[in-house]
């Protein structure tokens, strides 16, 4: 794939969802059960977007990009698209943005730390994305 994708369009999804299936069988992602939302404030348009993942068992079930009302998650990290677009091209680590206040997190606070490097995991694969911020 040579061509840069939007980041966060649909076009970028279906390449996120393939990746990281592809990169990720569940026994990378510990067998982990869990959702997560991040809300992208401050969208080039001025929108606001979210980014729903949804794992059963360590198999990824959904992959939702959107705009309004996402889906119900057990996580919802809240923050500016610019740090959430730095987050995924690895340009700043999510436990970083998390512990400076860059990004908002309401859920448990233990599971989501001990759930960190299933995060890094999977920014990693995002980050291979060639993609347009």
């Amino acid at each position: 794939m040579a061509e840069k994708l939007a980041y966060l369009s649909e076009e970028w999804r279906v390449e996120a969802e393939k990746r990281l299936k592809e990169a990720l069988p569940p026994e990378k992602m510990n067998h982990i059960t869990s959702s997560m939302t991040n809300i992208y404030k401050n969208c080039p348009g001025g929108k606001e977007k979210y980014f729903y993942f949804n794992y059963v068992k360590g198999k990824l079930v959904d992959l939702e990009i959107g705009e309004g009302k996402p889906p119900a998650a057990e996580f919802t990290i809240t923050g500016n698209y610019d740090i959430f677009a730095k987050v995924t091209k690895q340009e700043m680590g999510s436990q970083r943005a998390l512990m400076t206040g860059k990004v908002k997190l309401r859920g448990n606070l233990v599971k989501a730390l001990k759930l960190a490097a299933v995060s890094d995991r999977i920014q990693k694969v995002l980050s291979s994305i060639p993609a347009v911020y």
